[in-house]
């Protein structure tokens, strides 16, 4: 991995993962869907001045504009919905990072039918360790005696369906020179816009946009949009540029991990030994996903 990849790969883990912590100060002030359609609108305004102002906007055909929205509406509306769902109904975030971990396997089981792009044996093996840094980790701290709804567990299960299936239609857009493939500034003001449309039916009908608008909440939201919705999901578009699904996906194993320590310094929630050993595995695993094969760009 070159040094500029790993600067991404670095900044887009840290990013990411910072969006946990903010749904966990964001939720006590509203809904799950009307803290994302907030979220959405705001930034969908922040990369349409944007690009009104650096006179990169521009309205492209609804065949062009139809796959990148529709990849918006996954990789945010589906993941980000899903998990705060989860989160709302109090399934432990433990189960939930450990669902969503799921994603690099079967990003990897079906990039080969989708790009093209075949997982190699060591990639499967980097893939199977991590998840066991995942579970070494987040084990330990499920409390397997909540007596929480079947539902409310299986609900984390959608934001895997949903940023696989994203990950893998923007890689094959990449990967075939696809004239659907947009810049990633307009791409995102397409994602953003049909994330926005989308979740303003349940934001209306299901929470009626309720929204406490305290400090600690509008400083929340800030960070959402700008750190998280615009700094994040930029960093993993263009890692997916510069590298295989496969890999961008075994990044996410560093989730639970780096998400319990961002909580031991937002909350005090202070790592076990588990938590060490299964942060050291994870990122053993990463490292071997990060292999090169040979004559492969990175």
């Amino acid at each position: 991995m070159g040094k500029r990849t790993l600067i991404l790969a670095v900044g887009f883990v840290l990013f990411w993962n910072s969006g946990f912590i903010g749904a966990e100060y964001g939720l006590p002030y509203a809904g799950p869907f009307s803290l994302l359609f907030w979220r959405y609108l705001g930034l969908t305004a922040i990369i349409f001045l944007y690009l009104l102002l650096s006179k990169r906007f521009q309205w492209v055909p609804w065949s062009i504009a139809a796959p990148n929205m529709l990849v918006g509406v996954l990789a945010h509306g589906v993941w980000l919905s899903c998990v705060l769902l989860a989160l709302d109904q109090e399934v432990p975030a433990g189960i939930v990072a450990l669902v969503v971990a799921l994603q690099p396997l079967a990003t990897g089981a079906f990039s080969g039918m989708v790009v093209g792009e075949p997982t190699p044996w060591f990639r499967w093996l980097g893939l199977i360790i991590g998840f066991i840094g995942v579970t070494l980790s987040v084990i330990p701290r499920i409390d397997f005696g909540d007596a929480a709804s079947v539902f409310g567990y299986l609900i984390p299960l959608g934001s895997v369906i949903g940023i696989t299936a994203a990950s893998l239609i923007q890689r094959k857009m990449q990967v075939n020179n696809s004239t659907q493939h947009l810049p990633v500034d307009l791409a995102l003001f397409y994602q953003s816009l049909a994330t926005t449309l989308v979740l303003a039916i349940p934001a209306v009908f299901a929470e009626n946009l309720a929204a406490e608008w305290t400090t600690e909440f509008i400083y929340t939201m800030l960070w959402l949009v700008i750190g998280v919705s615009l700094g994040a999901y930029a960093l993993m578009w263009f890692l997916i540029e510069r590298m295989d699904a496969t890999r961008v996906a075994s990044l996410f194993y560093l989730g639970p991990p780096v998400t319990m320590l961002m909580a031991w310094i937002a909350f005090g929630d202070i790592p076990a030994i588990m938590d060490i050993i299964g942060l050291t595995v994870v990122f053993a695993g990463v490292m071997i996903t990060q292999m090169k094969v040979s004559g492969q760009r990175v």
